[in-house]
C-alpha cells in the first residue's frame, strides 16, 4: 500500500478536525446552540469560534492572492504584527457579533472547501518546499495551508468542547434548579 502524501495527510486531518467541531456543536441540543457562556475568553459561543476561523482563512486568502501575483502580503494583517494578535483577534471577534451561528456555519463551509481547494491545487513539492514561494519567505506554503486549517481546527475543537460542557452543565442545573421549586 503506497503511504499517503503530506498534502492528502492535511486534507485528511483538516476534513477530520472541521468534522469534529460540527460534532460538537451539533452534540448540544439546536435550542441552546446560540448561548454565550461566561467566560474571561474572547470567544463566548459557537459563532465566534466559527467566524475565528473563517476570517482566517479569509486572510490567508488575501495572503495566497497577493503573494501569487508576486506581492509581499501584509501577514497576519495591514497594521498589524504577530505580537500585537490579541488586539486583531478581538477586532475580528467585534466584527462578527451581528452573524448568526447559521450564517457562521455556511461561511465556514464554503471557506473551509476553498482553502482545501486552494490545497489540492499544488504537488506536495509545491507545499512543502520551503522558500518555494517567495512570499512564503523562508518558511513553505504547507505551514501557512496547516496553521489555517487543521491546526487551528484543533484549537477550535477544544472551544467549543469547552462551550459545550459548559452550556450542558447549565442544562442540567436548570433541570435541577426546576425540582427543587
Amino acid at each position: 500500500m503506497m503511504e499517503k502524501s503530506e498534502k492528502e495527510i492535511l486534507i485528511l486531518n483538516s476534513e477530520q478536525n472541521l468534522k469534529t467541531i460540527f460534532e460538537v456543536i451539533e452534540s448540544v441540543p439546536s435550542k441552546n446552540r446560540k448561548i454565550s457562556i461566561e467566560t474571561q475568553d474572547r470567544d463566548k459561543n459557537f459563532r465566534d469560534v466559527l467566524m475565528h476561523l473563517y476570517e482566517w482563512h479569509a486572510m490567508l486568502e488575501r495572503w495566497y492572492r497577493e503573494g501569487m501575483a508576486g506581492d509581499i502580503p501584509f501577514i497576519p494583517a495591514p497594521g498589524y504584527k504577530w505580537r500585537n494578535i490579541k488586539l486583531l483577534n478581538m477586532k475580528i471577534w467585534e466584527s462578527y457579533q451581528d452573524v448568526t451561528l447559521n450564517q457562521a456555519i455556511n461561511k465556514l463551509r464554503l471557506s473551509h472547501e476553498r482553502v482545501v481547494d486552494l490545497i489540492r491545487s499544488h504537488t506536495d513539492d509545491q507545499l512543502m518546499t520551503k522558500k518555494y514561494y517567495k512570499w512564503t519567505k523562508t518558511s513553505n506554503l504547507y505551514s501557512y495551508f496547516a496553521a489555517n486549517t487543521s491546526n487551528h481546527y484543533k484549537w477550535a475543537y477544544n472551544k467549543c468542547e469547552i462551550i459545550a460542557k459548559s452550556i450542558m452543565e447549565g442544562e442540567k442545573q436548570g433541570a435541577k434548579d426546576k425540582l427543587v421549586k
